[in-house]
């Protein structure tokens, strides 16, 4: 990894690509989404403040855990005058997600099992499946796969 003297506190698009390991397409894409910032030399340049390292790196630890983008957005964005993320900052945000990530393995918990009952049907049109037709919505009216959404 390269490193970085420490009398150095702004970074070009390569060298923050370089020392965070994301692509410089995914860092154009995360300025585009408000996550992290940079100014512009006069030649139209981005340079990158030194501590968008930490930043970078607390948006793609969210992420790997299945954090939405604009959840990670508004958490930066709440942090006092949207400073690097902490520590303390990702211990008090992990918390906070936790929740919400034991009810996304529930719910893929629940796919995977009914996954197995759906495989012999083809159609995924069955009155009793719990993929395409959650609790029987379409099978008050008919049944069959015309009734599929496209």
């Amino acid at each position: 990894m390269p490193q970085i003297p420490e009398k150095i506190h702004e970074l070009t698009v390569g060298q923050l690509a370089a020392r965070s390991g994301a692509a410089v397409s995914a860092l154009h894409f995360y300025e585009s989404k408000g996550l992290i910032s940079s100014r512009r030399t006069s030649g139209n340049q981005r340079r990158y403040h030194r501590d968008t390292l930490r930043r970078v790196a607390f948006v793609r630890a969210a992420q790997r855990v299945g954090i939405p983008l604009a959840t990670i957005r508004e958490a930066l964005a709440e942090l006092p005058e949207e400073r690097t993320p902490t520590r303390e900052d990702w211990a008090r945000l992990s918390e906070a997600w936790r929740a919400e990530l034991d009810e996304r393995i529930q719910q893929l918990n629940r796919l995977r099992d009914h996954l197995t009952d759906c495989i012999g049907c083809g159609c995924l049109s069955l009155d009793t499946c719990v993929l395409s037709n959650p609790d029987d919505v379409f099978g008050e009216r008919l049944t069959g796969s015309r009734l599929m959404p496209s």
